[in-house]
């Protein structure tokens, strides 16, 4: 288990925090646990409060966003579901043979898989890093299958939950990944092996918390990819650096506000609990947490189609994508990017405004000569 976890005791603040929380997605609901996708996306996008406290709280996004009449299209078809379990169970099949010869094991009958059944997340996770304490002194190689690790997210554990764990003979710890998308000709489409990687990032930062307190253990800044050879079912590995991804995620997870800031700011009474609130006091309730919403929440959150007709509502940049919000320094909504164009409002020392007056007059030009 992570050792920002503690193994003492819970502390009064965090129980306090807990019971916050709860009353925050509705007592009667089971929390949604954060897994390394959905941390991955927080990373990508630190700056909002909104998902960070609705992930800390394990709101249900899904069901929240079809509550506000934004349902989401965001996530996995049932089909890629059911076709991703059958491949991983292929890749796993007699102890991990197929996987462990796409690690260069001759024997892969030698191979240790121990067991890491626990109850609950925490004793799985306390498991998890004993198995692992344990495969290294043993110095053989030894195959984890779905570990659970534990991660500190603003001032919230999240338990993470990897495909397989392999430990070397040399103490080294290496993250697997196994996705369905089909590796052609050696390479597989590179947004998809982006996200794999991402994903992968986080697996391998929770994994250094474990390996910092365990003798003679390093993890692999580099993770194995396994997908589908040339549209077959036949498994074909792929070593991703992940170094840059890691260096990112880190960073970003630093910055996030912790959860119990961003609680403490609400107002006296705010819920998110679908099955007691209607729609209006749902919209009132998300209306009060800070968003960042930006283009590219649409393939990364649940929320996105309520926080994009909200920005859009507001006539704010966010709408338009993080690299023109910050072309645009101080000007804040469509209108007043527009009015600068025009003349009508801005500093003509701002370079910003500089520049929008410049484009309009070349446009002007421009259909000014196309009309002739």
């Amino acid at each position: 288990m992570s050792e920002s976890l503690g193994s003492g005791p819970v502390r009064r603040p965090q129980t306090t925090l807990r019971h916050q929380l709860a009353e925050l997605r509705g007592p009667a609901t089971a929390p949604r646990p954060l897994d390394a996708r959905a941390l991955a996306a927080l990373a990508a996008n630190p700056g909002c409060k909104r998902r960070a406290l609705l992930d800390g709280a394990g709101v249900d996004k899904a069901a929240l966003a079809s509550a506000l009449g934004a349902p989401s299209g965001f996530g996995q078809s049932q089909f890629a579901f059911m076709r991703g379990n059958a491949f991983e169970a292929k890749v796993k099949a007699d102890g991990g043979m197929e996987l462990m010869r796409l690690l260069g094991v001759a024997e892969p009958g030698d191979v240790r898989v121990p067991d890491l059944a626990a109850a609950g997340p925490e004793g799985r996770a306390a498991r998890t890093a004993l198995a692992l304490r344990e495969a290294t002194a043993a110095g053989a190689w030894s195959l984890l299958d779905h570990p659970m690790l534990a991660l500190e997210v603003a001032g919230s554990p999240a338990y993470l939950e990897p495909d397989a764990v392999v430990v070397r003979p040399d103490g080294r710890w290496t993250v697997v990944e196994i996705k369905s998308f089909p590796m052609v000709d050696g390479s597989a489409d590179a947004a998809k092996v982006g996200a794999a990687a991402r994903q992968a990032a986080v697996y391998v930062l929770a994994l250094e918390r474990v390996a910092a307190l365990t003798e003679g253990a390093s993890v692999a800044h580099s993770v194995l990819l396994v997908c589908p050879k040339d549209f077959s079912n036949q498994p074909a590995g792929s070593v991703v650096d992940v170094r840059k991804q890691l260096s990112v995620t880190r960073r970003q997870l630093a910055r996030l506000t912790r959860i119990e800031d961003i609680a403490a700011a609400l107002p006296e009474g705010v819920t998110f609990d679908v099955a007691a609130c209607s729609a209006e006091q749902l919209a009132a309730a998300v209306e009060a947490v800070p968003h960042a919403y930006a283009p590219e929440c649409l393939a990364a959150c649940e929320l996105a189609f309520h926080c994009r007709d909200r920005a859009r509502a507001a006539d704010a940049v966010e709408a338009l994508g993080r690299s023109v919000r910050g072309e645009l320094g101080g000007l804040t909504t469509v209108g007043a990017v527009l009015a600068a164009a025009r003349g009508e409002s801005g500093d003509p020392d701002d370079p910003a405004v500089s520049a929008l007056r410049r484009a309009a007059a070349l446009r002007a030009e421009s259909l000014e000569g196309a009309c002739r």
